[in-house]
């Protein structure tokens, strides 16, 4: 799954517009959505995101044996 479709998702079930997201995080709408279809969020970014909408994002390397970096 894309980062796009997990904020697309994320939108929905939070039932909020990406325009209120970017108002939210202090960015233009076009800002916002240029970033998104670019691929081009950075972490603190997408952290921000997922603070807005009341998640925690968690990016990370799982191994087999339970180790996360």
């Amino acid at each position: 799954m894309t980062v796009e479709q997990q904020i697309n998702m994320a939108l929905s079930y939070k039932r909020i517009s990406q325009s209120e997201l970017a108002r939210k995080i202090g960015t233009t709408p076009q800002n916002l959505n240029q970033k998104i279809k670019r691929n081009t969020l950075t972490k603190e970014e997408l952290e921000q995101i997922a603070s807005v909408l009341g998640a925690a994002y968690v990016a990370n390397f799982v191994f087999p044996d339970g180790t996360k970096i």
